[in-house]
């Protein structure tokens, strides 16, 4: 079986690796907010070209303390609108919701699937105050559009940056393109912890100060709180592990480029579309992601010949029962990618000789 995934195969080669991170974690005495932090912190941001990084608990708690720090800092209140784009893993509208401003919804653009800056401006009102692009399966959105529709309208830009680690644009890196940023280290990010994981990363001095104290119960000194807050912080073992694979994430998206390189040329096959990638070397290729009319079918095919493949995402945030309020809404686009789109294998563990048959199993497919 290809698996879409082999976690135990990803780390074999820094197994005494990770072991070594985890004794000198163990030996240091220091399990929350110590020095493997403050040096992964440190690490990340100039791998993102910013000024600073806060490791918090995961990349949904890295927008939402983004969006809460705003709020203290006067530029948000509740109520407020959050542009969002229609086809993305529900955490980015969760954020939202969980900060009480509101998700607003806009279509997804037909070649990228990311958003869409021809319809942002249809969606915007007096309370629209950010908007918040999402860097799907690792390919940058149309920076230069969102921002310069957010100078003339002053809103903030929150890039979602949870699958895009190193990905590029214009010569800039991800994380680097807006006001502030958030990524995710779930295991199966390109930059992946051993556990949950995230941060936020930006260049405002004032944001990172106070979601540093948003993280840790809105305290700056123990037992003094000036804020409501919840506890979100990068814990030491999960920061010394992201430091060692840090060290490797730039060969890890070389591999994932060579992977979808070999995918784009050999896949022959009329019947699936391929992504339409803008820029090879500026793709980080979290997900290789395909196209079909019968998802069902192809995906038996392949499981039936030992190709395991994933979905994202099956069920529209506008479709989730969790947002019944937005039941009513229509996105063409969001839900033909919610019932067509096939994710491949793609990462450092799969060979060019597993990507040849992917591909040839894909070439015989006849739906």
């Amino acid at each position: 079986m290809i698996k879409f995934l082999d976690i135990q195969k990803l780390h074999f080669d820094m197994k005494e690796e990770l072991k070594t991170v985890f004794s000198e974690v163990l030996d240091a005495g220091s399990l929350i907010l110590g020095e493997q932090l403050v040096s992964f912190e440190k690490e990340f941001a100039t791998y993102c070209d910013v000024g600073y990084c806060v490791g918090v608990g995961n990349g949904l708690d890295a927008l939402r303390l983004i969006l809460e720090a705003y709020k203290i800092k006067g530029a948000l209140k509740e109520g407020d609108e959050v542009i969002i784009p229609s086809h993305t893993f529900i955490a980015t509208a969760l954020a939202v919701s969980a900060s009480n401003l509101v998700p607003v919804l806009v279509e997804s653009c037909p070649k990228s699937y990311n958003l869409d800056p021809v319809k942002i401006e249809d969606a915007l009102t007096k309370k629209t105050k950010v908007i918040m692009p999402v860097h799907l399966y690792g390919q940058v959105c149309d920076m230069d559009a969102i921002n310069s529709i957010a100078k003339k309208h002053g809103l903030l830009v929150i890039e979602d940056a949870a699958q895009a680690h190193g990905a590029i644009y214009k010569e800039k890196k991800v994380g680097s393109l807006a006001n502030a940023a958030a990524f995710s280290f779930y295991p199966t990010k390109n930059l992946g912890a051993l556990g949950d994981g995230g941060a936020v990363v930006t260049d405002d001095i004032e944001l990172q100060s106070c979601i540093r104290t948003l993280r840790n119960y809105g305290s700056e000194i123990k037992y003094h709180n000036k804020f409501k807050s919840i506890n979100s912080r990068l814990d030491e073992l999960q920061a010394g592990f992201l430091r060692l694979k840090l060290k490797r994430l730039d060969l890890e998206i070389d591999h994932r480029r060579m992977i979808a390189s070999y995918y784009l040329s050999h896949i022959k096959n009329v019947q699936i579309k391929l992504p339409d990638v803008t820029e090879m070397n500026a793709h980080v290729f979290h997900l290789f992601v395909i196209k079909t009319s019968d998802r069902s079918k192809l995906s038996i095919y392949l499981t039936f010949n030992k190709i395991q493949t994933g979905i994202h995402y099956p069920v529209p945030i506008h479709q989730q029962e969790a947002y019944k309020e937005l039941n009513g809404l229509d996105f063409p686009i969001a839900e033909s990618l919610s019932q067509e789109v096939l994710s491949l294998p793609i990462n450092s563990t799969i060979t060019i000789e597993q990507a040849a048959y992917v591909c040839e199993k894909i070439n015989l497919y006849d739906a």
